[in-house]
Order: structure tokens, then sequence, then C-alpha cells
């Protein structure tokens, strides 16, 4: 009896080694798994995320993305050491980042481009056609912080070089908010927080239901903005990085920009501009635009 006792107890007890060592090989592979982190100015929010999703299915590297303006994003990143990837909405912010020497210059790489554009409700119920109909009184305007997101330094460069000193005050008059990030700008028409935002042409296509661009002249168009990208000096893994950089410029990663109307390439922008316009470059945004 003690020894079919004791034989049963073996098999358990050689079971229960067996689980935990199942349990150990399992904390081992989670613990291992890979990771990116890729801080991100949201100018590239909707399709960068289905992107991630994408990249997650065909490589099993779990993509954590940090949204946000993409001044605030780089300040996170630099605060925390962290992260493999700066991703900013325009060049502007990429160039600073590079002054800064927080990221591998050699890595850049121009992903999509944008064109400004004024954003409004669907339907267009203020019925707004122009740049100037943003300086009528009752409209109420949103643009981004200037100080910490690129589609905001876009929309003060607009309105510095189209306004005469009049209607600039009352454009400013009308400003009712500045958001915190592209995605923020847009949803204040979404949400018709406001009647229109300065923002990118490919805002309608983030919620087509609720939002409308209106092109501006080309006349008032000052520049094409681009989205680049490049490896992070704080990342842990460069090799993982220039992957995911890779598969967002393969035609996979591409369809998936294009999808939300992204111009893949500056003559794409030039065409829907109607004219030849600089591509990227950086803005010094005015003292008096600044938040105190």
């Amino acid at each position: 009896m003690r020894s079919i006792v004791k034989s049963q107890w073996s098999k358990v007890s050689l079971l229960i080694i067996l689980l935990v060592f199942i349990g150990i090989i399992a904390v081992s592979t989670v613990s291992a798994e890979e990771r990116l982190m890729v801080f991100a100015g949201a100018a590239s929010k909707p399709p960068t995320e289905e992107a991630a999703k994408a990249f997650e299915r065909k490589t099993g590297v779990k993509v954590d993305l940090v949204f946000g303006g993409s001044g605030y994003v780089m300040s996170q990143m630099i605060l925390s050491k962290k992260g493999d990837i700066y991703f900013p909405g325009s060049s502007d912010y990429m160039e600073l980042a590079k002054k800064k020497g927080v990221v591998f210059p050699e890595t850049e790489k121009y992903v999509v481009y944008l064109v400004p554009a004024i954003n409004v409700q669907k339907g267009n119920p203020k019925n707004i056609k122009s740049l100037q109909d943003l300086t009528k009184p009752g409209i109420k305007v949103a643009i981004a912080n200037p100080e910490g997101v690129c589609v905001g330094a876009y929309a003060v460069e607009i309105i510095e070089k189209n306004f005469n000193a009049q209607e600039k005050e009352q454009f400013k008059k009308n400003l009712i908010n500045y958001t915190e990030s592209c995605e923020k700008t847009a949803t204040a028409i979404s949400l018709k927080a406001a009647d229109a935002v300065i923002g990118w042409s490919v805002f309608q296509y983030w919620d087509p239901e609720r939002i409308e661009t209106i092109p501006l002249k080309k006349s008032e168009i000052i520049r094409i903005g681009y989205i680049p990208i490049a490896i992070s000096r704080y990342t842990q893994n460069r090799a993982l990085a220039q992957k995911f950089i890779d598969f967002l410029l393969s035609e996979e990663g591409k369809a998936i920009y294009r999808k939300y109307h992204y111009f893949m390439t500056p003559d794409e922008a030039i065409v829907w501009i109607g004219q030849k316009k600089p591509v990227g470059g950086e803005y010094v945004v005015p003292k008096e635009w600044l938040k105190k």
C-alpha cells in the first residue's frame, strides 16, 4: 500500500515540477517579449495606430505608441531617457531633436507629406469659404498650441503672412482655445467646440462624418509639411527600431497612410495645392503667440 501511495505521490510531484517548469518558461517568454516605444506627434495618429498593429501581427513585436504634441512628446522622451523612435508631426521638431542630439540623424526618413487647410463641421454650417472668413465676428476658431504642436506653428505662420494687423486682431478675438495636439485640434471640430480650425487636409479623413476640409488658396500656403521619423539615442534595440521604420516605408505601410489620404510624395501635395511650394523647413513662432 505504501509503495502504491509513494508511486502516486512521485507522479504528482513530477507533475507539479513539470507545471512549475512550464510556468517559468511562459514567464520568461513574456518578459523577453520584444517591444518598441515610439514617441509620436499626433499628426499621424490614426494610420500609425493601424500600422503598429499590422507590424505586431507580422512580427510579434509590440509597439507602444505615445502620442501628443511633437514638442511635448520629445520632452517626455528626454526626461524619461526612454524610447526607440521619435516620429514628430513636422520637420521643425525633428530639426530640434537633431540639435539636441536625441536622435541618430543618419536614420531620419520622410514617411508622408501634409498640407495645411481649414477644417470645419460637416456641411459647413457657418459657410466658411476662406481664411478671411475666420475673422468674421461670431466665428469660433481654435488652433493648436504653437509652442509645442507643429500644426499650431503652421497656423501662426499662415496668419502672420496673410493677415494685416486689423485682421490678425479680429482673428485673435475669435480664437477660443489652444489645443494640445493635432488630435485635439481635429476633435474640436468633431465635438462642435469650434466652427473652424487651421489644421491639416487629412483631418477630414480622420472623421469624415463630422469634419470637412476647406482648402486654403495656393497663395496662402507657405510650405508643405512632412512627417519624419528617426531612431532615438535612448533605444535599447536599434535593429528592431530600424525594422519598424522599414515597415512604415514599405508598400504595405504606405498603403495604410494612403488610405487616410496622406500625400506620399511632395509632387502629390503640389498637385493638391495647385502650385509648387517649399517642403519642410523651420518657423520661429513670434513671442506674442506663446502662452505666458
